[in-house]
């Protein structure tokens, strides 16, 4: 075993060997960004300015939102600074506090995702009982219950993470730091590394995309009984839904359960860029301003500023 050296900061590659992807984080990462924010902002602005939309559903959406500005704040300011400066060095600190934060912000959206799914199952499914079973406390509980999951799974790995001692080199093939890419550079036995994570994946995220597909499949049975129009309306939030979070499910898991023998650098950016980015982009579209009780209340809030503005 080659010894190990002590690694004091890790040098992020931006770009794989032959490829130049300055491109991307001067265009399509600050936009992708901008463009988070800004549809995420919107939704917490108008879920709480709006009294209408002061109901469970909106609360994990505005939830959801907040989360999502966080975590793509994570990765993409500090990727297109450090192209823009050309200085990809971050400190051991610096790399624990990015994995910990990536790991807690996608398994806390998981959980998020599946109480909403949940939500959506009870109140087409038992409307009747929709205002016992999501009662504010019951909203707050699973939050704060997804929060502290969130904090003891990205606990768990970073810690286990760090434990692995470095000697391969300091350099991370990844244009942030994640546990994967800091496995490859270790000379220690990751058996029980990957075993952990091949473990945690099937609990966490397979438990989360059974439960979900599960309630669309009531929820789908359920409106099929309905007159004409609901089923399409039903199928339009739905199937989006299921399309991001199955992209989010997937690429996550691609780059997480891969064998590092078998590891393209290039192919593991793409599908970290599609986990940490694509579902905060396009989550406010999906399950907000394609709504047309959001869409009224912007309108609504849009109209009381100009009337206050006068």
């Amino acid at each position: 075993m080659a010894n190990a050296t002590m690694v004091t900061e890790f040098l992020l590659l931006g770009s794989p060997d032959g490829w130049d992807l300055s491109f991307l984080y001067f265009t399509v990462f600050p936009m992708t960004y901008l463009g988070t924010l800004l549809g995420n902002l919107l939704i917490v602005t108008v879920t709480t300015a709006d009294q209408n939309l002061h109901t469970p559903m909106y609360f994990f959406l505005r939830n959801l939102s907040i989360l999502d500005m966080c975590y793509i704040s994570i990765t993409v300011p500090n990727a297109c600074v450090n192209s823009l400066t050309g200085n990809w060095a971050i400190s051991v600190t610096g790399c624990a506090t990015q994995i910990f934060l990536v790991i807690f912000c996608a398994c806390v959206e998981y959980l998020f995702l599946t109480i909403m799914a949940w939500d959506r199952y009870v109140a087409i499914c038992q409307p009747l009982q929709y205002p016992l079973i999501m009662d504010a406390q019951f909203c707050v509980r699973m939050t704060l219950a997804s929060l502290l999951s969130g904090v003891l799974y990205a606990g768990v790995h970073t810690g286990n993470t760090f434990q692995l001692s470095i000697c391969q080199s300091n350099v991370v093939h990844q244009f942030f730091c994640d546990v994967p890419s800091l496995m490859r550079l270790s000379c220690s036995d990751t058996t029980s590394n990957m075993v952990l994570l091949l473990v945690s994946a099937v609990v966490v995220c397979g438990g989360c995309f059974l439960f979900i597909a599960m309630s669309y499949i009531r929820i789908f049975s359920a409106v099929l009984k309905f007159p004409i129009r609901a089923p399409g309306k039903a199928f339009s939030t739905c199937i989006p839904h299921i399309l991001v979070f199955s992209v989010f499910l997937s690429s996550g898991t691609s780059v997480y359960l891969r064998s590092s023998a078998t590891s393209d650098t290039l192919q593991d950016m793409v599908l970290s860029a599609f986990y940490t980015m694509i579902p905060p982009f396009l989550n406010p579209l999906i399950y907000s301003l394609r709504n047309k009780q959001v869409k009224e209340a912007v309108r609504r809030v849009m109209q009381r500023q100009l009337l206050s503005g006068k």
